[in-house]
C-alpha cells in the first residue's frame, strides 16, 4: 500500500483509493500552512471556503474550532450537536452558502454573499491547502483571490475577499454593467476590461469617475490604481463614445442615494457630490452655528468610520482648532507620523463637514488616506471605532507634534519620594516628547501601583493616557452543576451547585468550586466536559467565557494534587460487556457508559501493570465494601487503618480488562501486565466492565450525574443594568496580573503575579469612557448588551482623582458612538450635541435628524465623550 502525492492511500495495483487517516490530514494541512505562512509575498493565490464546511473538517481532523458568541449567531455550535470520537468524513466542498446563486450575469463571475465575517462565515486557506482538499474531497466552486499589501510606513498583506465591484453606465443607451476587479488593478486595466465589454475603440471612448451620478474626473490615467484614485465599491463609472452624453436633465441623474453596500438598515437623505468645497474658510467660522448638521455617506460597512468622526468633529476644541490656520504645526519629519497628510485629510474634511447649507459628503478622500496609513481599516470590513478612534487621535498627535527633535530622559525609579515630585516629572519628561493639540486637550495621567506578591516590593509610575477603558461589571448570576471526582481516589464523588456571574469565565466556576468542595491548598481542580461518555474537552484556558458552556452540558472537575501537575494524565474510558439482545450469536457488545476518570501517572511507568495500579487505586471508593461503610463526607483526615486497606486492597487487586485506545477512540489495542506503554502527555485507555467488576464496584457513583442545569437568572424588572461610576470603580480596583502579565520584581530578580492598582491622577478637557462591550478570547468571541446608565450633565470625578491640580472635575456629555446589534452584522451611530445649541442630534451615516436628550441614554452607547465644565 502507497500514499501517492495526491494524499489518498492506495493498493499497489492502483485498484483501490482510501482517504488518508483525520491525523494525517491534519498534518499535511498544518504544514503547508506554515509554509505558507514563512513566504509570503503579493500575488500569492488564496481560496474562500464556507466555515460551515471548513468547520465540520476541522472537527474531523481534530482541530479547535472558533465560536462567535452574539445574538445573530447561528445555534450549531460544533460542541453541541455532534461529538468529536463519532464525527464522520465530512461531504464534498460545499461553498454555496457563501454565495449569490448565478453569479454575475455580465460574465458569468461568481459573486461572495456581502457582509461576511472572516471565521464566522469564511475562511481563507492559501492555494496549496486548497488543491490538498479538493484533491480529497472535490466539490466547490473554487473561490481564489490574491494576496495584496497595503500601508505606506508599513507593509501589511491582507487577501482581497472582495474585488471592487463598479456599476458600468453606458451612455448610447443608459444600460448597466457590473465590472469586478482588484482595487490594485490600473486605470488602463479597467479601460481594457471595459472597452472590450463594450466592444469600442479606446480612441473613440472616455470613462468618466460618475460617482453619485457626477461627473467627477475622467478616468485617463495608466499607472494609476482604482485605489489611489478612491473609486468605491458599488459606485458608477460612466462610459461616453464619440462625445454621446446622458440625457438626465441636468448634472445628476437621480437623487443619489447611497448604494445598497452598507446600508445596514438605515435611511438616507439626498446626497451630495464628492467635489471640493470652494467656500471661504472665514465663511465656515462666521457661519458656524448653521453648520455642523452634514452627514456621512457610507462607502460599504464605514459606519464605525462615520460614527467616531462625528463625534470627533464635534469636539469643541478640535472645531476650533482646525477652522483655523495650523499649518505651521505640521510635523511632516516626524517618522512616527503620516508626514502631515493625515491631519491635513482630517482638517479638510472638518471644515466640510461645517459648511452651512449642505446634507451629507462622501468622506472618499479621507477612507483612502485612511487606509494607506492604516491597512487594517482598508477593506469593506466592519471594524471597531474604538480601535479607529486611537488610531486617530495616535495619528493626529503625530502629526502635528510640536516636538521636532525628541530629547532623550532615563526612566527614573519613584524610589519613596513624594508622589506629586514623581507625577510633574513624569508629566514633564511626557511632554518634552509629546506636545499638540491632542495632548493638549486629550490626554491625561493615571498612577500605577504594582506590589510584588513575595517580598512586597512596590513600584509605583505615572502614565498619560488618551481614553479610559472600563470593564462592565454583572449583576446577573447563573447557577452551574458540576460532579467533582477525586483524581487519587481518596473519596466519594459528588456534585456541587455553585453560583457565577453570568458573564464570567471558568477561573471564577473554579474558584466557586473549590470554595464549595473545601478543595485543599495542595490540590488543584481539572475542569473537563463529558460528551457521549467521553471527554470532550479540558478547560486549559481560565479565562474561557462561561457563556461557552450550555445548560444541557455535563461537567466534571477532578481534585488532584499540585505537585503531580504535569505529569502526564490517564483518561479512563468506561464500557459495558453485554451480549446482544436480539442475536446472541453475534457474541458480546460493549456499549460507553459513565463517566471518564482522569488521574496522573507516576513519573516513572513503563507497564501495563502500572496503568492498572492507577486505575484500581483511584476505583477504590467504588468498592462495595468501601463505599457501604464510609461517609460521603469531603472533610477531615483518613485513619491510619483506612491507609493499611487501601494498601491492602491494591496489592490483592485483579486485573482490570483494559484497552489502549488512541486520540479518536477508534483503535483499541489490549493491554497486559507485562504490555509496553509509550510515554506521552494523555493516555486513554478502555475499561471493560463485566459481571465480575459491577460485584466489586458500585458503578452508581460514576453515573446518573446532573447536568449543567437550567441557568436561573435573578430577577429583574429591566435588561442588566450598571452605572459609569460601577464601571469606572471596577476599572480602579486592585487586581492581580493575568498569568501571561506577570511583572518582573528587580528584587526577587524574577517574574510573579503582582498585584495592580490604577487611580486617576490628571484629567484632560476631553476625557473619553470606552465602556468594554466586546470580548475576544481564543476560540469564543462577544458581546455585553448591558446598559450602563451615565450622567449627562455634572459628571463629577473629583472622588476618583487622587492629585488636586485646581482645575474643575465636573464633565458634561457632548458625544456618544453607538453600536447597535450583534458582532459582525452591527451598525454604528452616532449622537453629538451641536456646539453653539442646546440640542442633540443623531448621526446614521447619511441621515441625521434631531433627538430629545432623554433619549441618549441606550444599551447601545459604546464611548463616551466628555467635556469639562470650567470653573
Amino acid at each position: 500500500m502507497t500514499v501517492p502525492a495526491s494524499g489518498f492511500i492506495m493498493e499497489s495495483d492502483g485498484s483501490n483509493c482510501l482517504p488518508l487517516p483525520p491525523d494525517v490530514e491534519n498534518r499535511i494541512v498544518s504544514d503547508l500552512l506554515k509554509e505558507s505562512e514563512s513566504n509570503l509575498k503579493e500575488g500569492n493565490l488564496h481560496y474562500v471556503v464556507s466555515n460551515r464546511w471548513f468547520r465540520r473538517w476541522q472537527l474531523y481532523v481534530g482541530q479547535p474550532t472558533e465560536e462567535f458568541f452574539s445574538k445573530d449567531q447561528s445555534s450549531d455550535s460544533p460542541h453541541l450537536n455532534v461529538s468529536p470520537f463519532n464525527i464522520l468524513r465530512p461531504g464534498p466542498i460545499d461553498n454555496s452558502d457563501i454565495i449569490i446563486n448565478g453569479g454575475d450575469s455580465e460574465n458569468n463571475e461568481l459573486e461572495i454573499e456581502r457582509f461576511l465575517v472572516e471565521r464566522r462565515d469564511y475562511v481563507l486557506v492559501p492555494g496549496e491547502v486548497w488543491e490538498k482538499l479538493y484533491d480529497w474531497y472535490k466539490g466547490g466552486p473554487p473561490l481564489p483571490r490574491k494576496l495584496i499589501s497595503q500601508g505606506v510606513t508599513q507593509k501589511n498583506f491582507y487577501v482581497e475577499v472582495y474585488l471592487l465591484c463598479l456599476k458600468l453606465i453606458d451612455s448610447r443607451d443608459g444600460s448597466e454593467s457590473t465590472i469586478r476587479l482588484s482595487k490594485k488593478a490600473t486605470i488602463s486595466d479597467l479601460r481594457e476590461k471595459v472597452f472590450a465589454l463594450k466592444g469600442v475603440e479606446q480612441k473613440e471612448a472616455c470613462i468618466w469617475d460618475y460617482f453619485n451620478k457626477w461627473k467627477q474626473s475622467v478616468l485617463d490615467g495608466t499607472s494609476q490604481t482604482l485605489e489611489e484614485l478612491n473609486l468605491q465599491m458599488d459606485q458608477h463609472i460612466l462610459l461616453e463614445v464619440d462625445g454621446t452624453t446622458l440625457q438626465t436633465g441636468g448634472a445628476v441623474m437621480s437623487s443619489g442615494h447611497s448604494s445598497s453596500y452598507g446600508n445596514q438598515g438605515s435611511s438616507f437623505s439626498t446626497s451630495v457630490s464628492d467635489m471640493d468645497d470652494r467656500n471661504d474658510v472665514s465663511s465656515i467660522v462666521k457661519n458656524r452655528g448653521r453648520g455642523g448638521l452634514i452627514g456621512l455617506q457610507n462607502l460599504g460597512n464605514t459606519c464605525f468610520m462615520n460614527s467616531a468622526l462625528q463625534c470627533l468633529v464635534h469636539t469643541p476644541p478640535f472645531v476650533e482648532y482646525f477652522l483655523q490656520d495650523y499649518s505651521e504645526e505640521i510635523n511632516s519629519d516626524n517618522p512616527l507620523g503620516m508626514h502631515g497628510v493625515f491631519a491635513l485629510a482630517f482638517g479638510e474634511l472638518l471644515r466640510k463637514l461645517w459648511l452651512p447649507g449642505q446634507s451629507s459628503i462622501a468622506p472618499r478622500a479621507f477612507k483612502g488616506n485612511l487606509a494607506r496609513f492604516a491597512p487594517q481599516f482598508s477593506g469593506y470590513n466592519q471594524h471597531d471605532s474604538q480601535e479607529l478612534l486611537a488610531f486617530l487621535l495616535d495619528g493626529l498627535h503625530e502629526d502635528l507634534n510640536r516636538v521636532k527633535r525628541k530629547p532623550y530622559f532615563e526612566t527614573k525609579a519613584s524610589d519613596g519620594r513624594p508622589d506629586v515630585e514623581v507625577a510633574d516629572e513624569c508629566w514633564r519628561y511626557h511632554k518634552a516628547r509629546n506636545d499638540s493639540i491632542i495632548v493638549d486637550v486629550c490626554q491625561g495621567q493615571y498612577k500605577s501601583t504594582l506590589v510584588c506578591p513575595v517580598c512586597r516590593k512596590i513600584s509605583i509610575t505615572f502614565d498619560p493616557f488618551m481614553y479610559l477603558s472600563l470593564p462592565l461589571p454583572s449583576t446577573v448570576t447563573r447557577s452551574v452543576t458540576v460532579s467533582v471526582f477525586y483524581g487519587d481516589g481518596s473519596g466519594l464523588p459528588m456534585p456541587y451547585t455553585v453560583t457565577v456571574q453570568r458573564h464570567g469565565c471558568t477561573k471564577d466556576l473554579t474558584l466557586a468550586l473549590a470554595t464549595a468542595c473545601c478543595l485543599k491548598s495542595d490540590e488543584d481542580l481539572l475542569l473537563v466536559e463529558v460528551y457521549d461518555h467521553k471527554i470532550y474537552r479540558y478547560f486549559d484556558n481560565p479565562l474561557e467565557f462561561l457563556a461557552s458552556i450550555k445548560d444541557e452540558e455535563y461537567l466534571v472537575a477532578f481534585r488532584l494534587p499540585k505537585r503531580e501537575s504535569g505529569r502526564p494524565k490517564l483518561e479512563i474510558i468506561h464500557r459495558s460487556v453485554e451480549k446482544y439482545s436480539t442475536d446472541h450469536s453475534k457474541g458480546l457488545e460493549r456499549k460507553l457508559f459513565g463517566t471518564p476518570l482522569v488521574t496522573y501517572l507516576g513519573e516513572e511507568f513503563h507497564s501495563g501493570a502500572d496503568i492498572n495500579a492507577a486505575v484500581s487505586k483511584i476505583l477504590f471508593p467504588l468498592r462495595r465494601t468501601y463505599s457501604s461503610t464510609v461517609s460521603h463526607s469531603r472533610s477531615g483526615s483518613r485513619s491510619q487503618s483506612m491507609d493499611n486497606e487501601v494498601k491492602e486492597t491494591s496489592e490483592k487487586e485483579l486485573f482490570f480488562q483494559l484497552l489502549l485506545t488512541d486520540a479518536s477512540g477508534v483503535s483499541c489495542k489490549p493491554i497486559g501486565k507485562d504490555s509496553a506503554i509509550k510515554h506521552g502527555p494523555l493516555i486513554k485507555v478502555f475499561l471493560d466492565w463485566t459481571d465480575r467488576e459491577r460485584k466489586l464496584y458500585d458503578v452508581g457513583y460514576i453515573e446518573d450525574f446532573p447536568p449543567v442545569h437550567q441557568t436561573r437568572f435573578m430577577k429583574k424588572t429591566r435588561q442588566e443594568a450598571t452605572s459609569l461610576f460601577s464601571c469606572l470603580e471596577a476599572f480602579l480596583t486592585e487586581e492581580p496580573l493575568g498569568p501571561d502579565d506577570m511583572w518582573y520584581c528587580p528584587v526577587c530578580k524574577e517574574h510573579g503575579q503582582a498585584t495592580k492598582k490604577l487611580d486617576l491622577w490628571k484629567l484632560p478637557e476631553i476625557i473619553v469612557f470606552h465602556l468594554k462591550r466586546f470580548s475576544y478570547r481564543r476560540y469564543l468571541k462577544r458581546k455585553l448588551d448591558t446598559f450602563v446608565d451615565f450622567p449627562i450633565h455634572n459628571l463629577d470625578l473629583s472622588k476618583y482623582v487622587k492629585s488636586n491640580d485646581g482645575k474643575s472635575y465636573l464633565y458634561n456629555l457632548y458625544a456618544i458612538s453607538n453600536h447597535n446589534g450583534g458582532l459582525g452584522r452591527g451598525h454604528y451611530t452616532a449622537y453629538s450635541k451641536l456646539i453653539d445649541e442646546k440640542r442633540w442630534y443623531h448621526f446614521d451615516d447619511s441621515h441625521v435628524s434631531p433627538v430629545d436628550e432623554e433619549e441618549i441614554k441606550t444599551s447601545a452607547a459604546y464611548l463616551l465623550f466628555y467635556q469639562r465644565v470650567e470653573k
